[in-house]
């Protein structure tokens, strides 16, 4: 196989996990077998390319391919997608299906992009792709919690609207309380485990390129309290009911964490700026 059509492979691999777990993630919350389904059928996608990979270089190389820690993490990582397709198919138990893959996620990545088998060429484009995902998934999971804030705050500006009986312009092209509370509430959906793997992808890169004493940084924790401020929004939704003003009320000030962790990024923080080289 070509150092081409291997990166192609991972890269298509990444990818298309990457979104299966985040429908498995809606699934899960929404009780949505559509959904359920279509993450079923990426895995399987996924599941396909890795046998291909497998098979390919079980031929070239004579044998049973696990003999190093490249080849033994990635069967692992096979086995861990084979199991939880049956899983999924036979017993339908999504939360286990999701964080068997957030496992599987985590062992392909850290197998791929710290690769110490590849060559200087392939690893440091590997690298480079490591880092663009982690750095394009956090915008788009930061992207969907600002989303998420802005409904949030229409929500309270309403909800007072309504409770003092102002009514104006404003308040007729607001969507409604429950349309708000909805469109905030998918917009964290899809945040959370976009943010989750963005962290993962970046201890992996971190591990790879920067000082050990970065699990210190206030960078990287804080973003540890983002996804904990918005994994218990979800949770006292999902578990606890939670809706309307009080939810809106903790989702703005899980934002307001999101905009102290930005700001870190460029002042306390030295993570990032081991991003640029010296």
């Amino acid at each position: 196989m070509s150092l081409f059509q291997e990166g192609f492979i991972y890269d298509a691999i990444i990818y298309i996990y990457a979104i299966s777990i985040l429908l498995y993630f809606a699934g899960f919350l929404n009780s949505s077998r559509k959904v359920n389904r279509i993450a079923f059928w990426l895995l399987a996608i996924v599941w396909i390319l890795q046998s291909v990979f497998f098979v390919s270089s079980m031929v070239s190389k004579d044998y049973f391919p696990v003999l190093t820690l490249f080849e033994t993490l990635f069967f692992y990582s096979w086995i861990l997608v084979t199991l939880s397709l049956i899983i999924n198919y036979f017993f339908r138990i999504d939360i286990f299906v999701f964080f068997t893959n957030i496992i599987g996620f985590s062992i392909l990545a850290v197998n791929f992009f710290a690769n110490q088998e590849a060559t200087p060429i392939i690893s440091e484009r590997l690298t480079s792709d490591l880092l663009f995902l982690h750095i394009s998934i956090a915008f788009f999971g930061y992207g969907a919690f600002c989303l998420s804030f802005i409904f949030s705050v229409m929500y309270i500006i309403q909800n007072r609207m309504l409770k003092k009986k102002v009514w104006n312009n404003l308040l007729q092209r607001l969507p409604g309380l429950g349309l708000l509370d909805l469109y905030s509430y998918r917009l964290n959906m899809l945040g959370v485990p976009l943010l989750l793997m963005s962290i993962i992808l970046g201890v992996i890169w971190a591990n790879i390129k920067v000082p050990s004493n970065y699990w210190v940084d206030p960078k990287v924790l804080m973003s540890f309290v983002v996804l904990t401020a918005y994994s218990l929004y979800l949770y006292q939704r999902v578990t606890y009911g939670w809706h309307g003003r009080k939810l809106a009320l903790w989702n703005i000030g899980a934002f307001m964490l999101v905009l102290i962790n930005y700001l870190l990024s460029g002042s306390v923080s030295s993570f990032h700026q081991w991003l640029t080289p010296h």
